[in-house]
Order: structure tokens, then sequence, then C-alpha cells
């Protein structure tokens, strides 16, 4: 196990061990690395004894406690805490019972609220009305009931006497006959609590509530007991950033509610009303103690001391089991102990550069890592995931290719509507008075002409002091003014600008209410129509683009504005204002008086009767960000003008005071439009006001002794923030206090507390009056102002469990998650409501189901303008009942609100339709989960309360993301713990699961106009990964519980019946082969010599001057040639040197440590010469030695070499000082420099005694990261060269030009053996050449005009990248690809098809033909089995299924389907190679519908693995293998490669039909995950393409973990997004859920010479913390 954490300290060191600050942390960044997770391995037992335990409850026992008058009916119950017996039993290196008692006090005593004062509530039980046997009213237009609301008040009183189990419970106000002084009073001490809280951190008080935040609080002391650990990321120290207050905005500058912004909040959520609160130390000491003895305190605190980081794990480990399904069980079922990991106390170890290729990693190959520190992390990670936290996966048939989601099942205990179908709710009628003017110009005309001097607005300076006093008459005047020059005075007379009807738009700051009035009342004189939008700021707003589409589909041309603000908007040099993003070409008007002309005498508006004409358009911001404008005709304004002035009682002259926006929605409505009807007097506070002096709105109350005043509950909280004592406050003259956001369920809190410290300042409680509005319907319900104090407010206390089902209950069973929701009042006048199921066809909920609020008024609007299909499903809906008759033959408006009618025709709104998030099947509100979210208890860690909460739909399912702004000074560990405690409150509280929690630095978000977080805005950062946030977690385990099910193996099925079964269905077996070489004619005068050796000897005497080799340096002129004779003779002095100098004897090995070039050939066949066994080595390289120096003593020591050839300089690097650090240089073998060769020949060339005996060894590092070397024979030697020599038609005209690394497999063969064997002239070119000049190779070949080339990967990428922009000065440079016929990539593995394509593409205009580019393939076992020849038909490729080759099958599709794979043929099968296809475990053979291992027969197989312990079963399994049923004599060498063979329709030369070999990739590499095999390069493609950072990525597992590395090309600011783009990819095309997403610099994948990724590699640099990672993120 890890070592325990000391009392005091950190992992293995006492308190003086430097582990203090954040510096001694990051320092041994290793060590925390493994520790952080160290303490996970408990996590399962904690899920073991949750699974057990774990049961819906209340807080834990509390004892004669009273319930707060908000929680009705919360019962509680004692509970034992969790564990076997209800006890914990400490165990050695536990803190003690004292130190326990001490660290828990200090770490929740931030949590707790101050004892209240408790107070009775008066509970009264109501009955949802029900339509049987209830008098009813009938709509006389339709058949079916009506309900009045006076009915149903009767029918409630009826229904409350009969002793019916109540569907839901209502409480009413506070209870009045409580004497005076059992009410809470308002005390100096409550009021500077009230001041503490603004001083102490900020927080949005649409979401504030006591309550809640006591709920969230006990759901967070049920966990308390139980510790678990959860990894937390690892940073890099760069972007670990302390930043200071100074660096953001002061506190008065932003804002962070929805519409315009938050307030400075409290901290703890302190209770406020008078209904008292739970005694939280009681509670949370009884959540932890339960019994006597102390809870183990052994988990580990890694990156500070007050155990922050261990509580994120208990997130996961508390999850509700009752309400999910199975989660995906990522990993197999090992064994049941987890991997220890034995680490010495106190060890820290340094930090090393990666050593990828060296010794010490090579033993890592076969997945023992030399260093488990961070596999300790992982294994516990593992060990957290890997028992089912849910019930397990439902049992379906999986089809062989189809995997199919699991579907949610519904749960069978989920509770269900049970009342009667609802009735439709009547308003009152509304009222004709006589005196109501019949439209809202004809009231301007009446009041300018006879009170011309009667105030109309007054607007305030940012001193409060009154700016400017608009009066009636002026209003008039200027109106008149506006509308003249607008229809006169734009365009000319024969072609005006703007005729009557034509849009235009209204673009006035928040600070001018009367320059935006006049402007208004002026279209509506003109007949034009007004669309009031925000100004457009000058950095790039947030939304203003979408705002810019509205005004072009509006047809809007002419923008009026104000003086100030046409000054104010962003001008080119030119002084004229540029197009905004988005928006259409507009004429900028100002309405100024001074700037207009006078309306002659004679001209007078043409005042008409409301008609149904558009009188004004609003704006409506959608859930996806797009904006509607919703057109509301002069009739509906007319109307809903009336209707509003009927429901507030509205008289002439009374003030009113308006805080809210007033170019739409409640602002607009009160302050603008009903106002002037009844010729009121508005008193217009402007934002800006707000914010420097929270209380102005209630001082101008006070001062102009308003009547009325509008507000949000954003405003009753920041007064009660700044509210200090203020004695010369008195509210007593107002009536009614208009609450806009009533309809937020979280308002009610703000609304209590407002009314708790205002009452003693004449404040009643009926005067607050909350209303329910939207875009579509304006007003839907409005609490009416009565004088009647004895009629207290409904209250309902709903379980949220149950709204998630759509169904209204009483909390019953879970205490903590209730929602308590406060009437809007009733149906406004003249309107009928009913609330519909909200998806599907518009059918009437029952009395006790949620739905979507629909009204049916003359006051809505008409529709969203230009989008009739849009206006049809929302403007015109008709609901029907259950047996499908229309509820009323008027249409109906969705006004967006989700709801119910409850007891006496109370409108009650549980969330909005935009906030709507359907996880699993159950609705939540993106407002609840906000509201847990700023309860949960560092209230000071969210900056200003700025969070957003919105669903991404990933796999098929919504997921909940959570973006909330931290403040400047929290640290790591502050934003661990926060995002830990969210994790588990909304588990608790709403039973779902949070898919991504990110924090992003304070001020960062996109905001609003009015300061408010954009949410569309914020949610397509997120998706194109530009949120740059600064910690993230992401719970993909948790949350993703619809994954397909696991593969399950079947039992397993012979060889034979496969066989048979294919036989059956009518597939062939899958083999194939190349040409016979026996039956080949040929003039091959090679052939008759048996060794290479004597090939060269007959070259050098036929043709001694014909030129074999020619190397060119990087400019591109010839640095070297060799001719046959050259040659022959530099080998017989090396064969010499070998002989004298080396001692050597026949068959010793000998390593060639040559740069690429001549050198090297001539040294190869020196050795053969002498009868040793040359083993090419690549050099170290110069400029890192400490890296690649200990491969080359690696291979030289496992191929036992007697001695070393090389160059005088690579010599001295050998033995050089650096050489010296890396490896010990007195245990290199003799070393030869054949820079000095001795002048004689041999006395005899030597020639071996048989074919079969060995020409040289292959070394190779596969990307599995072994190091083999196999066994060539002579026999084999030639053969090969004969091979390559049939396929490409290599003659002694030739030329071939190789730009390919000559160390190993095909590459050597071409470089070295070829020219000798066949006689064509090779032209070298080495790769590292083109890293100085990038042209090289295809000048080379343009130059010597080559018909065919071989190069690697790696230098066709180079080309592709280096050379994209230089097509043109090539093509002026004369190079020309035109005589190309085969330009062959060589490699071992999958062709890269992306490259090729690209590559083809790219020099296509230089004359390459596209058919031109294939691939080869070979394989330790056979080092060439497939590669283009110049004849045959051209390379084919095919398109498969993804999701089937996981299953090992293959099936074809077609390009561009979903989840298709192209995969493109590696080339042909060369002469004399037959290929099969087999089972990798049966051995058997397989049909062509399978994806198998690729068994390979051939006169050029290699005959083995040269190794020291000559590993005889693993030689024999690869190079000896045969079918276990079929063909069972034939020998075959398994190449470890999966692949498939497929008949094409193209013929061969010989006129049989051709089999193509498609390479999927490498067995050791493919992973196996949930029963599948996949493949890395697919998810790695698929992770390429998520963001446009990413440059590079690679996969491995970790014990079944899938972990992601991605290599960054971007500021590491970046990282972080990158997290759950990756995540969210691989799920979606992969169903993979992501372990760990690893994002390192550029550079840091190892890469070999072929271009491969070196994935083993990588896993051990991971492991042993060798990578130096940007950001480790551990998905939970």
């Amino acid at each position: 196990m890890c070592s325990r954490p000391q009392p005091g300290g950190r992992w293995g060191r006492g308190r003086g061990a430097g582990g203090g600050g954040p510096v001694g942390r990051l320092r041994t960044r290793a060590a925390w690395h493994a520790c952080c997770l160290a303490t996970l391995l408990r996590v399962e037992k904690l899920w073991r004894r949750h699974l057990v335990c774990a049961h819906p409850g209340g807080p834990a026992g509390v004892a004669g406690w009273s319930p707060p008058s908000h929680h009705l009916a919360l019962v509680l119950r004692p509970r034992q805490p969790l564990g076997c017996g209800g006890s914990w039993c400490p165990r050695s290196g536990d803190i003690t019972q004292k130190g326990y008692e001490k660290k828990r006090s200090k770490l929740i005593g931030a949590y707790l609220p101050q004892p209240p004062t408790a107070n009775g509530a008066a509970v009264v039980r109501c009955r949802l009305q029900h339509s049987e046997g209830a008098p009813r009213r009938m709509l006389q237009a339709g058949n079916i009931g009506v309900c009045d609301i006076r009915d149903a008040a009767v029918r409630e009183r009826a229904a409350s006497t009969a002793g019916n189990r109540p569907l839901f419970y209502f409480r009413f106000g506070v209870d009045q006959a409580l004497p005076p002084e059992r009410r809470a009073p308002v005390t100096p001490s409550s009021a500077s609590r009230y001041h503490r809280r603004r001083s102490s951190g900020s927080r949005d008080e649409r979401y504030r509530s006591d309550v809640h935040t006591e709920a969230v609080q006990a759901a967070l002391a049920k966990h308390k007991e139980r510790k678990m650990a959860v990894p937390m990321p690892s940073k890099r120290r760069s972007l670990v950033v302390q930043t200071s207050m100074d660096a953001y905005t002061p506190p008065d500058t932003s804002s962070g509610s929805e519409d315009e912004g938050s307030v400075q909040g409290d901290s703890q959520g302190t209770p406020t009303s008078s209904q008292g609160s739970i005694n939280m130390e009681h509670w949370i000491s009884q959540a932890i103690h339960g019994s006597t003895t102390s809870t183990t305190s052994s988990s580990s605190t890694q990156s500070g001391g007050s155990g922050a980081a261990h509580r994120l794990a208990d997130v996961l480990a508390q999850t509700h089991i009752e309400n999910h399904s199975a989660p995906p069980d990522v990993t197999t079922y090992t064994s049941e102990h987890a991997i220890q990991v034995e680490r010495p106390q106190g060890s820290t170890t340094s930090r090393t550069a990666p050593k990828y290729g060296n010794a010490e990693l090579m033993e890592t190959g076969d997945g023992v890592p030399v260093s488990s520190r961070v596999s300790a992390k992982i294994q516990q990670l593992v060990n957290t995931l890997k028992r089912p936290k849910r019930p397990p996966l439902r049992e379906f048939f999986v089809d062989d290719f189809e995997e199919l989601l699991e579907v949610q099942q519904p749960d069978p205990n989920q509770p269900k509507p049970e009342g009667a179908q609802m009735l439709a709710m009547r308003g009152e009628q509304l009222g004709v008075v006589t005196n109501w003017p019949p439209s809202l110009e004809a009231a301007l005309q009446r009041w300018g002409t006879i009170s011309p001097k009667a105030p109309c607005l007054t607007t305030m300076d940012t001193n409060g002091k009154p700016l400017y006093i608009l009066t009636y008459g002026k209003l008039w005047t200027r109106s008149m003014k506006v509308a003249y020059n607008i229809l006169h005075k734009l365009g000319t007379k024969q072609e005006p600008m703007v005729r009557p009807g034509d849009r235009v738009a209204l673009v006035f700051p928040n600070n001018d209410p009367a320059a935006s009035m006049v402007a208004f009342y002026g279209c509506l004189l003109a007949e034009v129509v007004p669309v009031p939008i925000e100004v457009p700021l000058t950095r790039k707003d947030a939304g203003s683009q979408q705002i810019g589409f509205l005004l072009g589909s509006c047809g809007v041309t002419v923008a009026l504005t104000s003086d100030a603000c046409h000054k104010g908007l962003p001008k080119s040099p030119t002084g004229e204002i540029p197009q905004f993003k988005g928006w259409p070409k507009l004429l900028w008007f100002v309405t100024e008086s001074k700037h207009l002309s006078k309306p002659p005498r004679d001209w007078f508006p043409h005042i008409k009767d409301a008609n149904n004409d558009t009188a004004y358009i609003e704006y409506k911001t959608c859930k996806d960000g797009s904006v509607l404008g919703v057109t509301v005709t002069r009739i509906a304004l007319l109307t809903h003008c009336q209707a509003l002035t009927q429901a507030c009682g509205y008289t002439e002259a009374e003030t009113i005071v308006n805080v809210l926006d007033f170019k739409k929605d409640v602002g607009l409505w009160h302050g603008i439009l009903t106002s002037v009807m009844n010729m009121m007097h508005v008193i217009s506070i402007p934002y800006a006001l707000m914010k420097v002096n929270p209380l102005s709105w209630i001082q101008k109350v006070c001062q102009y002794k308003a009547k009325v005043a509008c507000v949000k509950s954003r405003d009753m909280h920041w007064a009660l923030v700044a509210h200090r004592d203020q004695r010369d406050i008195n509210l007593s003259s107002l009536r009614m206090l208009i609450v806009a956001d009533g309809a937020n369920p979280w308002s009610i809190s703000s609304c209590d507390a407002f009314l708790n410290v205002f009452q003693s300042k004449g404040l009643r409680q009926e005067v607050i009056c909350p209303c329910a509005s939207s875009p579509e319907a304006l007003t839907v319900a409005i609490r009416r102002p009565t004088d009647d104090s004895n009629q207290p407010p409904g209250r309902g206390v709903l379980s949220m469990h149950g709204l998630t089902y759509g169904v209204i209950r009483v909390d019953s069973e879970e205490k903590l998650s209730v929602l308590t929701v406060q009437d809007v009042g009733l149906v406004m006048p003249g309107a009928i409501m009913c609330s519909v199921k909200p998806d599907g066809v518009p059918q009437l909920c029952r009395t006790d189901e949620v739905g979507e609020l629909c009204v049916c008024a003359v006051a809505t609007g008409m529709s969203y303008y230009g989008l009739s299909g849009m206006t049809k499903n929302t403007f015109e809906v008709f609901p029907v009942t259950s047996s499908g008759a229309p509820v009323s033959e008027y249409p109906f408006v969705r006004t967006g609100l989700l709801g119910f009618v409850g007891p006496g025709g109370l409108v009650f709104v549980v969330g909005k339709m935009d906030g709507l998030m359907v996880v699993s099947g159950r609705r939540h509100n993106a407002d609840d989960i906000v509201a847990t979210a700023l309860a949960v208890e560092p209230m000071k860690f969210v900056y200003r309360g700025r969070i957003a909460v919105f669903s991404v739909t990933v796999l098929h399912d919504e997921r909940i993301v959570i973006v909330a702004e931290q403040r400047p000074d929290s640290t790591e560990e502050d934003s661990f713990q926060w995002m830990s405690r969210v994790l588990q409150a909304i588990d608790s509280i709403h039973q779902v699961g949070v898919y991504c929690l990110a924090l992003v630095p304070a001020n960062t978000l996109p905001k609003t106009p009015l300061g408010g977080i954009h949410l569309s805005e914020t949610k397509q950062l997120f998706l194109e990964g530009s949120l740059h946030p600064c910690n993230v977690l992401m719970c993909p385990h948790t949350c993703v519980t619809n994954l397909p099910k696991p593969r399950q193996k079947q039992p397993e099925i012979g060889p034979a019946s496969v066989m048979v079964g294919n036989l059956v269905s009518g597939k062939r077996i899958a083999q194939a082969s190349g040409r016979d070489l026996g039956q080949i004619e040929d003039n091959d005068q090679a052939r008759k010599f048996l060794f290479l050796s004597e090939v060269l000897q007959w070259r050098a005497q036929t043709t001694p001057d014909h030129v074999l080799y020619t190397l060119l340096n990087c400019r591109g002129t010839i640095a070297n040639s060799l001719t046959c004779v050259q040659l022959h003779k530099r080998a017989e002095k090396i064969a010499v040197m070998l002989m004298e100098r080396g001692h050597l004897q026949d068959g010793d090995h000998v390593a060639l440590v040559y740069p690429p070039g001549i050198d090297l050939i001539a040294a190869f066949y020196g050795c053969l010469y002498a009868g040793c066994v040359p083993i090419t080595v690549r050099p170290p390289h110069p400029q890192n030695i400490a890296t690649t120096l200990p491969t080359v003593k690696m291979i030289v020591e496992v191929s036992r070499s007697a001695c070393l050839m090389t160059t005088q300089l690579i010599c001295k690097l050998l033995r050089s000082r650096e050489a010296a650090a890396a490896v010990d240089v007195r245990a290199w073998p003799p070393i030869l420099d054949t820079d000095d060769l001795p002048k004689k020949r041999p006395a005899q060339i030597y020639k071996p005694s048989n074919p079969d005996t060995l020409a040289y060894l292959d070394f190779s590092v596969s990307t599995t990261g072994m190091l083999a070397g196999v066994k060539m024979s002579h026999a084999a030697t030639s053969a090969f060269c004969r091979s390559i020599k049939l396929q490409c038609e290599l003659y002694p005209s030739r030329e071939v030009a190789i730009c390919l690394d000559p160390y190993c497999g095909l590459g050597f063969v071409l470089w070295c053996l070829c020219s000798v064997y066949s006689g064509h002239q090779s032209i070298l070119i080495p790769p590292a050449e083109l890293e100085t000049n990038p042209a090289l190779w295809l000048l080379a070949v343009s130059q010597y005009k080559v018909r065919d080339t071989f190069c690697s990967y790696s230098v066709m990428e180079l080309c592709t990248k280096g050379l994209g922009s230089q097509t043109e000065s090539l093509k002026a440079r004369g190079l020309d690809l035109s005589r190309v016929r085969t330009c062959v990539v060589v490699a071992e593995e999958r062709p890269r098809i992306a490259l090729t394509q690209s590559f083809s593409k790219l020099f296509k205009d230089l004359g390459l033909h596209p058919r031109a580019v294939s691939t080869s393939f070979g394989c330790r076992v056979n080092l060439a089995i497939c590669l283009q020849g110049t004849s045959g038909p051209d390379p084919t490729t095919v398109y498969v299924d993804m999701r089937a080759l996981r299953h090992d099958r293959v099936r074809l599709v077609e390009r561009g389907s979903p989840h298709s794979l192209p995969l493109m043929e590696s080339g042909k099968i060369l002469p004399g190679v037959r290929i099969i296809i087999a089972n990798p475990e049966t051995k058997g053979p397989l049909g062509d519908s399978h994806l198998g291992e690729i068994w390979v027969h051939s006169a050029h197989n290699a005959s083995g693995y040269f190794t020291i312990y000559g590993d005889e079963s693993l030689q024999s399994d690869h190079f000896n293998s045969r079918l276990s049923f079929g063909d069972t004599q034939t020998v075959w060498a398994r190449t470890g490669y999966l692949g498939f063979l497929r008949r094409t329709e193209l013929t061969d030369a010989n006129g049989e039909r051709h089999d193509a070999l498609y390479v999927v990739g490498a067995l050791d590499e493919a992973m196996e995950l949930r029963g599948m095999r996949y493949h890395p390069i697919d998810i790695e493609t698929s992770v390429i393409r998520a963001h446009k950072s990413v440059t590079e990525c690679a996969v491995f597992t970790w014990t079944n973990l899938l972990v992601v590395v991605v290599e960054l090309d971007g500021s590491e600011q970046e990282a972080l997004d990158l997290v759950p783009l990756v995540t969210n990819v691989v799920l979606e095309e992969h169903y993979l859920v992501v372990g760990v997403v690893v994002v390192v610099d550029i550079g840091v994948i190892p890469i070999n010479s072929r271009g491969e990724k070196q994935r083993m590699h990588l896993r051990d640099g991971f492991l042993a913390d060798q990578l130096d990672p940007i950001y480790v993120a551990y998905n939970m």
C-alpha cells in the first residue's frame, strides 16, 4: 500500500520536510502525482457499504427540531451512520478522537449558521380542484368546461372538509396570530448581518433560498463521514496562477444574473426570514457521529492540509442508487485486490529527462513498469470505477454488427399523476371603463393636450438626482416631431425611406428612458413599427450578431438613437459608423429635437382606433442563442394595458418607480405603455445608479410617496445587502410591489427576507405582488394588491423528485430535495389559461401534473416575425382533452413557463421551458441546479454568483454542464473542494449526475447587455473549445448510463465449426497468394548464384564500371557513388581488416554503426566477404546522446557483436565524455574505424557452406517497444531480392530513388541489397537531409527522371507540410513528377490514407499521377509481404463499418455512411508469398468477412528471432505455426497484425481476379475494452479532429482505463478546453469513456524512424512521470 499520511504532514514527510506551501507541493509532483490517488483504495468498500445501507432520508437524527416555515411535510427520523453496526473502528495511524473533534470543528465551522429563532407557521391543506360534482361555467365558444376562479374557491372549501388525502400542501403566509414579540424582531444585529454579507462575497439573489441552503448543507453533511479521495488533476506550475484581486474588475463593474447582473450576497445563506432554521451544528454532528467512536481520517490530503482534495470522491460514493440505471462496466473483473505498490516512506524522486528507447524502459515492453508512481494513482481510479454503482445493464439482443445503445427503462416506482383532468381557468371579465381611450396614441394626445404640465417620466443621474422631467405635453409634441421627420425627412418625397408599417430599430442606452419613450411614441404616431434593441458595444458583444440577424429579417434600414449614444458608437476613420457583424446596413437617425425639423402647423398624425396592425416588435433570445421578434398588434397592446390597469388597480396620476429595463417585458409594459394610458408618473432608476446605490429605488419610493414599484428579486436583495438601519425609510405609501421575476421559484426567499426586514418600515405583506410573464404571452398572471391583510399568499413545498417526472407531490420522503413555490396570483382579466403536456400533442394536464402554461387572450403576442412555422407551434395551439376534443375554438399561446393552476385559481410556476434539461427521461430545471450549486458551502468561492448551467447532447442523451466564475483569490484546493461538494449536493438533491463542471476566471464569461451571463454563447464556447477554463472536472463514468452492452465472448466455437459455417454460408476461406516463383520465366542471371557475395563478384567481373549507388547531399549534388568494381574492392579491404585487425572468425557478429550512405553498404559486403554476420545499427544522435546511445549499446550487446565498425567521427563520439555519462564506454567491443583501410586483398573470399546459414541480423524496435532481432538466411535474402526484382521489374538500365532509413526491414533491403542483385542504379537520399531541404527527394526524382521511388511516412509528411505552399515555385524550378509510376511508402502499419491522399492532391499539379502513390507492408517475421509493383491493378480503397470491426467482423459500407472507416490496400502480394487469415486465439482459418491475424508462408520469411535466451515457445509460435484445422501441413509465420482479404473485381496480370490485403492494425496494440477490439489509430483520428489545437494524439490502456495523450499546439490556457472535447468525441464515435486525458507539449509523443508512434514507450514515460504534462485530467 502507499504510505499513510502522518497526522500533521504530507505523504511520507513530517511537518518539517518542506511539505508546506505550493512550492513544496509542486516541486515533487511525481510524489503527489501518485499520492493524490492513494486513498482511493477505500472507495470500493465505501460504495459497497453505500449500496447496502443508503436509503433516502432527511438530515441525520435531529431531536426536538421544529421545521422552518418554508418546509411543511418534513419528518425527520434518527438514523445510524453508514457502516456495519453503525460504528467506525479507528485503525493504527489514524488521528485520535480529540484530534478528530478539533479538525472536524475547524472544517465545518464555516458552514454553520447562527441558531435562529423558531416561529410557527399556519399550515393549510388544500386539495386541487377536481372537475367532478362541481358547478362550472361554460365558454360560449367551446363545449368543454372552463372553470371560473370563484367556483374553484367554493369547490376548494368543499374539498378541504372532505378529508381526502391531499395532493399537496400549501402554507399561507406568516402566522398573523402570533404576538409581535414572538416574530423575529429586526435588530441592528440582523441588519449588520446583511452588511457583513455584502462584504463577504457575492451571489446571485435569484437563487437565494435559506431553506434550500440548509437542505444542501444537510445533504453535504450526510456525506461527511464517508471520506474518499479522488485524484486531483495534475497541473503544470505555469497554469496554477495566483491572481491578485487588482487584476480584476472591482465589485461593481459587472454582474451575474441572467438578465441584469448579480449582487453581493451572503456567504452562508444566513437565515433571514422569521421562520427559523435547523440547528446545523446539531444536525451535522449527528450525521458524523451517530455513534461515539471517531471516524477514521486517513484519507490523503495531497495539496494542502485542509483535506479538501479528498472530498471529491464523496461525490461518487454517495450517488443515489435508486434512480439511475447502470453505468458502463469500464473494467473487467480481473481480481478483487488492488495492485499494491511498495513505496519507501519519505522517498522523493528527482525528475529525469524522458528516456525513450533506452535499456531501462525496454524492460517495460511487457507491461511491467519501471516506476509505478502514476500507475498507483490510476490503479486506484480503476478501483473507484470497478464496482457497479447501479443495477447491472439489462439484457437485450445484440446483432452481429449493431451495438445498441442502452435505452433508459422507465422506473417502475416513478410517481404518476393521479388527479382528474384539469379545467381551463378563466380570469375575471375585462371591465369596460367609459373613459378608456380607443388607442394608446389617443391617450397620449388627450393627456398631452389637457394636462401638458403633468409629469410623465423622471430620469435620474448616477448620483440619484433628478436629471430630467418629461411632461405629457413635451412627450406629445416631441413624439409628433419624430413622427413627422421619420415619414417626411428620410429619403425623398417621391421615394421616402420609411413608410407606414415599416420596421425601425430603436437603439437607446439604459440610462436614457426619455429619448427612448419619445422615439417609441413617435413610431406609433407615424404608424411604423419600433423594434427596441440593445446598444451594440464596441467589443464583440455576445448575442449582438443574432440581434443583427433579427434586424435583417425584419427589413430594418433605419435606426433611431440619441445624440450621446450616436457619439459613443464605434466610428471608422472617416467618421462613419461601421456595419456591425451580422447587421444589415443601417441609416442612423438622431431623435433629439435640435436635430429635427418642426412639422408644419397643418400636419397632424393620423390617430385611429386600435386595430390588428403590428404596434411593436419585442426581441426574445432563445435557448440556442437565436433572437426572435415577437410582434404585438395595436389591439393587443391596448387590451394588455387595460388588463394591467384593471389587475393592478392603476388610477390617474399615480407615481410608479421602475427599476426594470424599459425596452422589453414588464419594464416596457408598466413603465412606458400602461403608465401613459393612465397618465401616471414614472420614476426611472437606471441600472448604473443601482450599481452605485442599491437602495436608490427605496429612497425614491419614500421621496415621491410612490404607490407602485416594479423590481426584480435582485433589486430587493441588493436593498437588503445595502440596508443599514436607515431610519428615514418609510414604505407605507406602497400599495403594490411588482416582482417581475416572481415566477422564478427562487425569488421567494428575496420576497420573504425583504418583508422580514422592511415590515417595520411600513411595508405590508399583501403589497408584494409577484407576476409571471413571457415575451409571447405578455403578462401571464399577477398577484392582485388586496386591502385584506388576512388573506395570506399561497405557497407550496413540492418534491423535486416528483417534479422531475412532471408530477406535483408534497415532499414526503426526500426531505432535502424540495422546491418551495409561491403563487403568481390569478389569471389576467379577459384571459383563459390551461396547462398542457410539454411535448407532443398539447393535451390538458391532470390537476397534479406540471405542464406548459398556455393562455388564450386578446392581449398576447401575434407571431414570430417572418417565421410562420414556429409561429404556428407557439401562437396557434389548440389544447385538447384526453378524449381529443379541443378546449376552445380560439387558439392559445404557449408561454414557455412550466407550472400548474393550484387551489383557488392561483397560478404556480416551477420553471421555464428554456431551462429544461431532459436527462435519462427526467426533467431538471437549470435554475434549480444553479440554486443548489450556489447553496454549497464556500459561497464566497463563486465570483458574484455567476454560474451557467446548460445541457449538451452526447451519445443520444442530454448531459448537464456547469460553468462557474471563480473568485480571483481562490486556490486550486478551494476550487476542487467546491467542485466536489457541488457534485455531492446535486446528486443528493436532484439525483442526477453532472457531466462536466468547469471553472473559469472571474469576469470572463460572455455577458448579456445588462451584465448577466449569456448562456448560449457560453455553451457555444464550451462546445468549440474556446472557454479556457482554469479547472475542469468530467464525470462521464457516473453520468453515461446508456453505453452499449459490453460484448460477451461466445463460448469457444471450434475452428472446424467456423470453417463449416463459412462454407455453408457461401463465404470463402480468406487466403491469397502472389505469383508462383517456379512458373515465372525470366532471364535472371543472378538466380544461378546462391549468395549475394557471389552476385557482387560476378557483377564486378562482367560490368565493372556500372554505377550501382549514387548518394546525394542536401544540395542535391552527388556526394558519392559506387560502381560494381569499386564496391567489390572496398568490401575486400574491409574483409581483410576484420580478419587481421579484428581477429574475427567465420560467423562472428559485427555491428555496423554508420550514417545512411555508401560506407554502410561497403561494410555490409565486407562482412559477407569475411564470413561475418553484419547487424546495421543507427548511430547515436550527436545532440541527443543520453537518449539514443543506450539503444545502440543495447543492440550491440543483445546481438552479441564481437566487433563494432564505424567511421572515425562516430568512433570519437562513442568514446566521448558525453557518451561516458550515458553508458559504460569501457564495455564496448573492439571498435574498427573503416576510414583507415588496409591496402591488401584477402587471400580468399568466404563462401558459406549452406544457403540456410545466417546472412545478417535485422534488429528493430517495434511500435510496442519490443526490441526484436530476426535472422535472415542467405537463401531468404536471395529469394527476397528476387521477389522484389520481379514485382518492380528492376533491371540494370533502371534507376530507383530511395529516401529511407537503411537500418532494418525493407528499407535496409532496398538500400543495400537490391541493387547488387538486380543491377539497377539506386539514388540514395538520406531522410535527415530533407530537414534542411524538404524538396530534395522530389527534385532528385524529377532530375533523374525516376520511375520508381520509395519513401517513408515521415518523409511524405515532411514534404506535405514543408512544401504545401511552394508548389508554384517548384513548378517554376522545373520539378516534374509525371514520369513516376510507383511511389511506394514503406511501412509496418495500416496505410495512412489521409496522408497519401493529401500528398497526391498536393503534387497533382506537378504531374504526379494519383494512382502512383501506394504502400507496402512488412513485419518482423517477413520484411515485405506486399509491395505495389509496376504492373497489376491500381490500389483499391474500401469503406468498412467501424462498429462491426470492433467485433472482428468486416462489413463493407458506402463512402460517407455513419461509422465508416476508409482502408487502403497495402500493395500487391509479392511473388512467392502465400497469405491466410487465421483466428489468433483458435488458430483456425477464417472467412473473408472476418478480421483475423495475417499469417504468411514464403521463401523469404525470417528464420526466427535472435535472442540471448532463445525463447523457444515464442520462436515456434511466431515462425512455425500450423492451422488447427484445414491445411494443417503448411508452416506459417504469424505477422502479429490483424487484417482481412477481399476479392476485388480487378484482374491480375495473369488474368485471375485480384485479392487485396487490408491491414487494420497490430495485434499487440489493439485494445480490448468492454469486450470489443479497438485500434488506437481510430480513436486518435477522432481526437485529432476534435479541436484545431490538437496536433498529435496517442492512446493506450492501463488496467482497462483508456488514457488519451494529446499534443497541444497553442497556449497552455487552451489545455483544459481539450478535456471535454476529447471525452465527448470518444464517447460519440467509439462508445468509450476516457479515463485519463493528458495534455502535453508538441513532440512529446515518441515516433520511430518509420514515423510510427511508440505508444508503449509513451505509456512507460507517463507512468514514470517523465512527460512533464501541461495538464492531466482524471475523468470520474
